[in-house]
């Protein structure tokens, strides 16, 4: 156990209890639980709504999988990463003023609500609240699984113990701070990322003898690796460009990302995020994946991917360091994890238990039922992660295409086309995640139909679904 190495890990979760606590008296303060406890009380200024953003979209995959990629595909994959740039901006930019604007209208909470004042639907709601549930329930715990095991390769703790840690970590300051508390913390993270990021490409760049002489050995090793094309050639042009759909558009749709389009605060806080997301999602994303293909010619031979980053840290930097940049990953991981947590719960909570099931309960009854069922799935998810399924672990890897195969076009075109309706809704989240299954399965098989990501098919037949309900079944002009 390298205590220098733990010793910034510790200061970290001291510094998120303390957010988190804070959080919970800003909370008791304020008027209406459910507006606070999962939207901040939409009060978020424009570098905390960057920032959560942010580390919310960066997860175990940006900061582990995907250097672990670059380490062994080389250029190609930086650049298909780096169609993340966009994420925030999109997001922001697409849904903008009028999804903030309709969601206060509405009184909305969460995506669903939206979804469902929109369309006037339960089966629209439901069936968001079904896709929420599974979906971002599985790829959760994937990430718990992603933070157990870097907690226990940077303590030599147990796995069950580490993921006992990392569980306790995540559930305090979510349980008893809601979302302002993951959205403060998340600025907290977003600051560790960038500043561990910066200081381990240098570091890798020093231990190779600077860039040049990296270059130089990767060339030596494999031409291709410096090519847009992998390795082994296997990265296209039609499934680069489509990959962009995933990482870049589609995440307009995933509901982690939308629900923070409600939570600020004013026009100059949104405009302010899109600037300084767009910065620090592209300082984050270059950063990370260049210190995965560096190091292929500091550290040789590395044969599991998620490994890169701890290991290469502990190679090039004192242990005090590597620690402090070892929070990022962690950070990372955390962020996602308490954001899938807050969606998952308020799906129950606000979409189904208030919705269907007791609509008149007391603002002190909704307050218990959500810190329970908020304690209660971290528990459930804890379980699972001790020994997860293959199953979970197979829905986390199209986990996020199918949340956007289904509510890409029900929530953009419901913002922006008057004649769409719960019809067109309905059969566009039908098609998209039936499809994408079905093209997932076949690629799996097969290899990538048509040469494209498994989410591009999917995401044109959910449009044409959509648009083909709303017109066939019942023309009717919405008044927004």
């Amino acid at each position: 156990m390298n205590i220098q190495v733990i010793i910034p890990n510790i200061i970290l979760l001291v510094a998120i209890f303390a957010v988190g606590y804070f959080a919970s008296k800003k909370m008791n303060t304020s008027g209406g639980f459910l507006q606070e406890y999962f939207l901040g009380g939409r009060e978020l200024g424009g570098f905390v709504l960057a920032m959560t953003m942010v580390a919310t979209y960066g997860s175990a995959s940006s900061f582990l999988g995907g250097p672990g990629t670059a380490y062994t595909v080389g250029f190609g994959w930086i650049l298909l990463a780096m169609t993340q740039v966009v994420t925030g901006y999109f997001v922001l930019l697409i849904l903008g003023k009028k999804f903030a604007i309709l969601g206060r209208k509405y009184n909305a909470v969460t995506l669903i609500d939206f979804l469902k004042a929109r369309y006037n639907s339960p089966a629209v709601a439901i069936l968001s609240a079904i896709a929420i549930i599974i979906f971002l329930f599985s790829a959760m715990t994937a990430q718990w699984v992603g933070g157990g095991r870097l907690i226990e390769s940077l303590t030599g703790l147990q796995y069950t113990t580490a993921l006992f840690i990392f569980a306790i970590s995540v559930l305090v300051y979510v349980v008893v701070g809601g979302f302002r508390a993951v959205a403060l913390t998340d600025a907290v993270q977003g600051i560790i990322m960038v500043a561990g990021t910066v200081i381990l490409l240098i570091g890798v760049i020093i231990a190779g003898g600077g860039v040049p002489a990296i270059m130089q050995d990767l060339l030596n090793e494999n031409p291709r690796l410096i090519t847009p094309f992998g390795a082994d050639g296997s990265l296209t042009a039609a499934y680069v460009s489509s990959f962009w759909i995933l990482v870049g558009v589609g995440v307009v749709a995933l509901p982690q990302m939308a629900v923070r389009a409600m939570s600020y605060k004013s026009s100059r806080a949104m405009h302010r995020a899109l600037v300084i997301g767009t910065i620090v999602t592209g300082l984050i994303m270059l950063n990370m994946h260049l210190i995965g293909i560096f190091a292929r010619p500091v550290l040789p031979g590395i044969d599991v991917g998620d490994k890169v980053i701890p290991l290469i840290a502990l190679e090039v930097l004192p242990g005090w360091l590597a620690g402090i940049v070892l929070a990022a990953p962690l950070a990372a991981i955390m962020s996602t994890v308490d954001s899938l947590l807050l969606l998952v719960s308020s799906a129950i909570v606000k979409d189904v238990y208030i919705s269907y099931i007791k609509p008149d309960a007391s603002e002190k009854r909704i307050k218990q039922i959500s810190i329970g069922v908020t304690g209660i799935l971290g528990i459930i998810v804890f379980l699972l992660a001790i020994n997860p399924p293959d199953l979970l672990i197979f829905l986390n890897l199209f986990a996020f295409g199918g949340l956007e195969a289904a509510f890409i076009w029900p929530v953009v075109l419901g913002l922006y086309w008057k004649y769409g309706n719960k019809h067109g809704a309905i059969l566009s989240m039908i098609t998209g995640i039936v499809s994408y299954i079905a093209i997932h399965f076949y690629n799996q098989a097969y290899g990538d139909l048509l040469g494209v990501h498994t989410v591009t098919i999917p995401v044109v037949l959910s449009l044409l679904a959509y648009i083909i309900g709303s017109l066939a079944i019942q023309r009717k002009a919405f008044r927004f």
